[in-house]
């Protein structure tokens, strides 16, 4: 193999209960990337189409984490790898742009090699792109995207991922209001300490939000989406959270909360139709307002980054 085009999709980070350590995958939004080889070594992005990105290597979040793959095989391989980035994911929206670019590059430069390494190898490489995106080396976004479906980062020194079970009939609705909020930002509204009650509500959300995964139920898994400790500090960055919130409950989702670290907000619903309803009605709320926003509806995507092609 000489190149390789693939789908790198965006995620949901957070899913309301799981600050910083559950994510899933999704299937209808996304970048696409080619990584090809090149005689010489290194890495060098050759191009980026869709948003006004760093060339540099060391300055881009792919680079980075192509650079960490490579730091492993230095005496290994005598070429390098060009990248080009066709970026669908808006940065700062709050559903993985940078996640999609870090994983989808040491995902396809390890198909190129053959596979030399792990699925938890390859989360190790992106979260060094994370780091550079957000300051530290959260997982919670590239791991739904290498490992598919719903993931949860139960410990990170060593680095463990567990891969969850999916619920058959689960569609995500998001709602991207087009405004920026950057995840430092949104981390720095949070406070350094919380009551200890709302962190035993919350560690009980994410054992029951798993055990619905386990055994498919809906309801256990909508009673567990609620956050006690991010959204009551990151909701007042984003416009019409409440009422977007109220109206996706009343419409049948199963649960709304903030995707990552905002402004996209997300819902889950039991079934398309659920889905597009309240596709609907989150719509025009914003079509009221004088705030642009983009719309998905997106099933769970249980195998992560997709080949598209190869040379």
């Amino acid at each position: 193999m000489k190149e390789i085009k693939i789908f790198a999709p965006a995620t949901i980070a957070n899913i309301s209960c799981g600050f910083d350590v559950l994510g899933c995958c999704l299937d209808t939004i996304g970048d696409e990337m080619v990584i090809r080889k090149s005689p010489k070594k290194g890495v060098k992005i050759i191009k980026i189409v869709g948003m006004d990105l760093p060339y540099k290597t060391n300055n881009n979040v792919a680079g980075v984490a192509a650079l960490a793959l490579l730091d492993k095989l230095e005496k290994e391989i005598d070429f390098g790898f060009e990248i080009e980035i066709y970026k669908k994911i808006k940065p700062g929206s709050g559903i993985g742009s940078s996640a999609a670019s870090a994983a989808g590059v040491v995902f396809a430069i390890n198909e190129l090699l053959e596979k030399p390494f792990s699925k938890i190898e390859l989360v190790e490489f992106a979260r060094k792109g994370e780091e550079l995106a957000c300051g530290s080396p959260i997982a919670d976004n590239v791991a739904p995207a290498i490992f598919g479906g719903f993931t949860l980062v139960n410990n990170t020194d060593p680095l463990s991922i567990l891969q969850l079970p999916t619920l058959k009939d689960l569609y995500a609705t998001i709602i991207h209001p087009q405004i920026e909020i950057k995840t430092s930002d949104s981390r720095a509204v949070l406070p350094n300490k919380i009551p200890l009650e709302d962190g035993v509500k919350q560690w009980a959300n994410v054992g029951a939000f798993v055990h619905a995964l386990h055994t498919n139920d809906y309801d256990l898994l909508s009673d567990s989406l609620t956050d006690y400790v991010v959204e009551p500090y990151r909701s007042k960055l984003i416009p019409e959270f409440n009422k977007i919130k109220k109206n996706a409950l009343k419409e049948g989702a199963l649960g709304c909360g903030i995707s990552g670290s905002g402004p996209s907000i997300f819902t889950f619903s039991r079934g398309i139709q659920i889905a597009n309803n309240v596709l609907d009605k989150l719509s025009s709320i914003f079509h009221n307002t004088h705030i642009e926003s983009h719309h998905y509806v997106s099933k769970i995507n249980t195998q992560g980054i997709k080949i598209l092609s190869i040379k």
